[in-house]
């Protein structure tokens, strides 16, 4: 009887030996199967931040993470106001997402104080100056459970290309909007290397949409160039400068690439496929337990390139020299039209 126990105990003992052992391997593919719910909150609707977005979405694809697989997104897009950036940020906290992604400062700003007294991490993107924003410290160190990338203009390689390009120019305009952060820091940035190249930096500030034919008209009367931000509010009214500046034969000089394809003369611009795919790697290792978003310093992205637009040139008389289509790795023949 006693030996029979003894076989009934060690039969026992080995079953739940086995169930452990396939316990903790259905727990392993429960992990890697997980389905992740992330937010994101676009600012506007213009090429630059689509790019982001789309760019995102590659880097998280790039590291195992594809939407319609194991991936949820909840996409809104606040249409350039903040008050509806604030509403869906708290939404999205509501639903106790897995992350939120940010495009633009204030889509960043709005989701970051909404997730404060909870533990969802934001991932940012098109942040200028992540300090200016007060994401970081005076050290540079995460001020919560937030990260992401920065997209601060290429100053000094943009004004390297206007002064090839324009070498009699002495002022060079720059619109901004007084409203955001961002804006500061990259003027800043201009204006610490416009010595450099024997520029002086004339700003133009607004507030609304509305101000800005107005502004153009002002600006325009001092300067020998527009060089663009990457300001949120001023790229959503470019056409309207754009077309004031083409009829007096003034360059406009974009930030990035889809600004040349509309209109600009050239740019040593921002990949912001490139910079939302380096955010999508970032968020990857957060979703997967690899790292925290508040231990993960903020990146930026220096690798522009020079890009211009001959239909662009030819519209206002200018000539771009051979030396400077040769540096060129994107050039295009034609102006693209804006999508309503």
């Amino acid at each position: 009887m006693r030996t029979m126990k003894k076989v009934l105990a060690a039969g026992l003992t080995a079953v739940m030996a086995m169930s452990l052992m396939v316990g903790c391997g259905n727990k392993k593919d429960d992990s890697s199967s997980k389905t992740y719910n992330l937010g994101i909150i676009q600012f506007a609707e213009h090429g630059s931040l689509d790019n982001c977005r789309k760019g995102f979405l590659k880097g998280l694809e790039s590291e195992g993470i594809k939407e319609g697989e194991n991936l949820k997104i909840t996409y809104k897009n606040s249409q350039a106001d903040t008050a509806t950036d604030n509403q869906i940020a708290s939404n999205f906290v509501s639903k106790k997402l897995d992350m939120i992604c940010a495009i633009a400062t204030p889509s960043a700003q709005s989701a970051y104080n909404a997730t404060k007294d909870s533990d969802i991490p934001v991932v940012y993107t098109a942040v200028t100056s992540p300090k200016a924003a007060g994401f970081v410290d005076k050290e540079g160190k995460n001020v919560g459970n937030i990260t992401g990338t920065s997209d601060l203009v290429l100053a000094d390689k943009q004004l390297k290309l206007i002064r090839q390009m324009m070498p009699k120019a002495k002022n060079v305009g720059i619109f901004y909007s007084t409203n955001e952060a961002n804006s500061k820091a990259g003027i800043e940035a201009y204006e610490k290397v416009a010595d450099k190249y024997g520029f002086k930096i004339i700003t133009q500030g607004i507030t609304a949409s509305a101000d800005m034919p107005m502004a153009a008209d002002s600006l325009l009367k001092k300067v020998d160039c527009i060089t663009n931000l990457t300001d949120n509010l001023v790229v959503s009214n470019m056409q309207t400068y754009l077309q004031k500046a083409n009829k007096l034969n003034i360059p406009v000089f974009g930030s990035e690439v889809e600004q040349v394809k509309l209109g600009c003369v050239a740019c040593v611009g921002i990949d912001f496929v490139k910079l939302g795919k380096q955010t999508g790697k970032m968020a990857a290792k957060i979703l997967k337990g690899e790292e925290k978003a508040k231990d993960m310093k903020f990146e930026t992205f220096n690798n522009g390139d020079v890009i211009i637009n001959t239909a662009a040139a030819k519209k206002i008389n200018m000539t771009i020299s051979k030396d400077v289509q040769k540096q060129a790795k994107q050039t295009f023949d034609k102006i693209s039209t804006p999508e309503k």
